[in-house]
């Protein structure tokens, strides 16, 4: 999928909402335990509801990588049911992966030739050569961490050289490999007074923006701040929507819980973007 598909299907659907599967076997609702595939099953009802509120699905790779092959089953079936059945959404691979480039050469056959994800997130930490093979697939992406959402984040991510945090550094060299047509940066909502300043280095990039909901992040300050004209967010929210219910209803109860933050989003696309 390229730049101007994903800001089309925004600019359509009047959101740029991005659903987290993260999908714990403990958590689903017990009337799917007798199913074949639970997992499965209960993404399959989850995308199905949220779907007209979606502009994105982001699979957390560990939540099915812990249940061994039947979970990478699961996991296969769900991606090929987003592109069969509602090819217009964009689809994360959460895997966080970053190694020698021989390596992620491997891990980005995976994700973009074995199974057909748009975009899989990516760790910097070991450099150009660890990124750059993901980056040699037309029309798939790279999500670069950059400054996450978690407290961990200012051990490292915040640390400055020559007055500059190690995370804006990140984002400033990591253009040189890539361009804002095939990378997005995580920038976590927790710190969303941050995206201020990295809009300053990163004016026309995605962001791919964890940490709304469950996680305590600002909706609003996430579009006040990181907002471009063309809106350049994409706003993940996870357990906030898909585990807000676990009775036989569940998936409705997802589906109002995505409604009404595409609705708080059409009106922060309208005051912050000129999309509509």
């Amino acid at each position: 999928m390229n730049k101007q598909e994903l800001i089309a299907n925004i600019q359509k659907k009047r959101s740029f909402l991005c659903v987290g599967l993260d999908t714990e076997i403990t958590k689903i609702p017990a009337h799917l335990h007798s199913c074949d595939d639970p997992i499965f099953e209960f993404n399959k009802q989850i995308i199905d509801a949220t779907a007209p509120y979606t502009v994105a699905y982001k699979p957390n790779i560990a939540f099915y990588e812990c249940y061994g092959i039947r979970g990478w089953q699961s996991l296969e079936k769900t991606v090929r049911y987003i592109v069969a059945n509602y090819p217009d959404i964009f689809i994360i691979a959460d895997a966080k992966r970053g190694d020698i480039g021989n390596t992620s050469k491997m891990y980005a056959q995976a994700f973009f030739e074995n199974l057909p994800f748009h975009s899989v997130t990516v760790a910097p930490y070991m450099g150009e050569d660890s990124v750059t093979p993901f980056l040699s697939y037309s029309n798939k992406w790279v999500i670069l961490l950059a400054l996450t959402s978690n407290k961990g984040a200012f051990d490292f991510q915040c640390l400055e050289s020559n007055n500059t945090p190690l995370y804006k550094q990140v984002i400033t060299t990591s253009q040189k490999w890539g361009s804002s047509k095939n990378m997005m940066y995580v920038v976590g909502a927790t710190k969303a007074d941050m995206l201020q300043d990295i809009r300053s280095v990163a004016p026309n990039h995605f962001l791919l923006v964890p940490g709304v909901g469950a996680q305590g992040g600002s909706l609003s300050d996430v579009a006040q701040y990181g907002m471009n004209t063309e809106c350049g967010l994409l706003v993940n929210s996870s357990r906030a929507i898909i585990f807000a219910d676990s009775t036989e209803q569940f998936a409705q109860v997802a589906a109002r819980k995505a409604q009404e933050m595409q609705i708080e989003m059409s009106d922060l696309l309208a005051r912050f973007s000129t999309l509509l």
